[in-house]
């Protein structure tokens, strides 16, 4: 029997979609409820295990084929330690609350760069639960996975000293890959952000479920704009601005240890930035 491929429960792609959202929201200073779903989802569960997954092999540097071969039985084989049923009960949760929060139809619209590899790994995934396999089907996914690994040979080159080890660490908190997406797949759209802009971004997103870390590092990047802006004020010639400086110094407060990070914080800290590169055009 022939597996249909659903993207509506494809993890790496629900995962990949979700990160987008998010970044969206952000950059339109809108309330990401797309954050609070991964870190709901996708942190410390069986369906964030799964995702580490599909994110290993996405991840995969270009293999030779016997690499490879052993990169995919690795990741089938870790897949069948998951606890399935835990799975599908949080992919149906996660599908009601994105429908919930977002229009599903223009959610599932996004081009996805790594599509066909991630159909072909949820195919293969699904061979494992089902007793009736197309086998022609598994032969064409693998096969498509095998290309996808083998488009560049790297036989020589040092493979990873730790590349079966990474499979094996499926019980780390998962990490958003925003920054990849951010640079690659949102580069056209939003080519005019600053470096600066894009780390805080990463930082962000990556380290959503570290609050401690995540803090300090915010802090970090608002006393430094505190600092450049104080600078720009004392060197500037302009009264006007340099009164109007003097009231944007005073909003500019760190972030409490009680204190919860609103989305509001980085929108104003990417704000802070673009004021910063006008100052020193101007």
């Amino acid at each position: 029997m022939a597996i249909k491929h659903s993207k509506y429960r494809n993890t790496g792609i629900l995962f990949e979609l979700l990160v987008r959202q998010t970044t969206s929201d952000l950059l339109n200073n809108q309330d990401s409820k797309a954050v609070k779903i991964l870190k709901k989802y996708f942190t410390n569960t069986e369906l964030g295990k799964e995702y580490s997954l599909y994110s290993t092999f996405s991840a995969s540097p270009k293999l030779n084929e016997a690499k490879a071969e052993i990169l995919i039985s690795t990741i089938v084989e870790q897949y069948k330690k998951l606890d399935h049923e835990k799975i599908g009960k949080l992919k149906y949760n996660l599908i009601k609350e994105i429908k919930k929060n977002y229009d599903l139809e223009n959610f599932f619209k996004a081009k996805i760069e790594n599509y066909k590899p991630f159909a072909s790994i949820y195919t293969i995934f699904e061979s494992q639960n089902t007793k009736s396999v197309d086998t022609k089907q598994l032969i064409l996914n693998k096969i498509n996975l095998l290309e996808h690994l083998t488009a560049k040979d790297l036989t020589n080159s040092r493979a990873p000293k730790s590349l079966v080890e990474e499979f094996m660490k499926e019980d780390k908190e998962i990490r958003l890959l925003a920054y990849k997406i951010l640079v690659e797949k949102f580069n056209n759209k939003y080519q005019g952000m600053s470096e600066r802009q894009k780390d805080v971004l990463k930082e962000y997103i990556t380290n959503i479920s570290d609050t401690k870390n995540l803090k300090l590092y915010l802090n970090s990047q608002l006393e430094q704009i505190k600092t450049e802006l104080t600078e720009l004020k004392e060197t500037s010639t302009d009264a006007v601005v340099k009164i109007k400086l003097e009231e944007v110094i005073k909003f500019i407060l760190p972030i409490k240890e009680n204190q919860s990070i609103k989305d509001e914080v980085i929108t104003g800290i990417l704000q802070y930035f673009d004021l910063i590169e006008e100052l020193k055009k101007g």
